[in-house]
């Protein structure tokens, strides 16, 4: 059995679907299985990261764990004691800057250390960005314009199910143990970019503004803390952080090529509608 953290999330539902199309049998992590819908032939199981204590129930007798970044070390504790074996952990690009002074990069360069200091054989999945946040232009898009900021920072924006390959992989063969995966799609584009690629996908001509980093900080401030707005700030405007270089993982990992964004526009333009 393989246990998913996160399994109704962007990666995390993929990591189900993939895993259960091999073959696996698979539990979800959950704070209300009731409330939760998790791919079908997964087993929802009630669990609370933040409180790792109620971890063990839902560990007993799996080999492995899919994890996000951020919690307790306590959790890697309680993983031993359920006799868990491997831990594939979902951090992020930022954990190679080794930068504590960076809040995002923080919780993922002291989770990675959490996890290699257990006694769990570990796999570390660092994917630069999700090709999915763009579904935060959604509304922008119906409109027309999209404005957003680093107009001229680029990054190989790669699939969540391209990430959760990866990860699969890693979950169910010892092979991938000990190593760190940098995670990208094909190629390298810019907010322009990306809004161009969704205007073909959609047959209709959008319009990108680059939007001034005090405007972009004010929205960013009314939605998360001001020590993420400041990390992301340092990643992009202060360019701190690496994304536009592409890595061959997937293909490597997988033995097919990630997914291209134009393909990942077409195959979602209905929620941009």
């Amino acid at each position: 059995m393989i246990v998913v953290a996160g399994g109704t999330g962007n990666v995390g539902r993929e990591v189900v679907r993939q895993l259960l199309e091999v073959g696996e049998a698979v539990t979800a992590l959950t704070r209300d299985p009731a409330k939760s819908a998790v791919p079908a032939g997964a087993t929802a199981v009630a669990a609370d990261l933040t409180n790792p204590s109620t971890l063990g129930p839902a560990l007993t007798g799996a080999g492995a764990l899919f994890l996000l970044s951020g919690y307790s070390p306590d959790v890697f504790s309680e993983a031993e004691k359920a006799g868990v074996r491997r831990v594939v952990l979902l951090s992020g690009g930022s954990a190679e800057t080794g930068d504590r002074t960076n809040a995002v990069a923080r919780y993922m360069i002291d989770t990675e250390e959490a996890l290699r200091a257990s006694g769990l054989a570990w796999t570390m999945v660092r994917p630069r960005m999700f090709m999915t946040n763009a579904l935060q232009w959604a509304a922008q898009i119906r409109a027309g314009v999209v404005r957003a900021p680093w107009a001229d920072v680029p990054s190989a924006v790669v699939d969540p199910a391209d990430i959760a390959a990866v990860a699969v992989q890693a979950l169910v063969s010892a092979e991938h143990e000990g190593r760190e995966y940098p995670v990208t799609g094909p190629e390298a584009l810019r907010p322009s970019d990306r809004v161009r690629i969704l205007g073909a996908a959609l047959g209709r001509e959008l319009r990108y503004e680059a939007q001034p980093d005090d405007e972009a900080r004010a929205e960013m401030q009314a939605q998360m803390p001001a020590e993420y707005v400041d990390a992301f700030f340092s990643f992009y405007s202060d360019g701190t952080l690496d994304e536009a270089t592409v890595h061959p993982t997937v293909a490597e990992i997988t033995g097919r090529p990630p997914r291209t964004f134009a393909d990942w526009a077409i195959a979602n333009a209905e929620r941009f509608r």
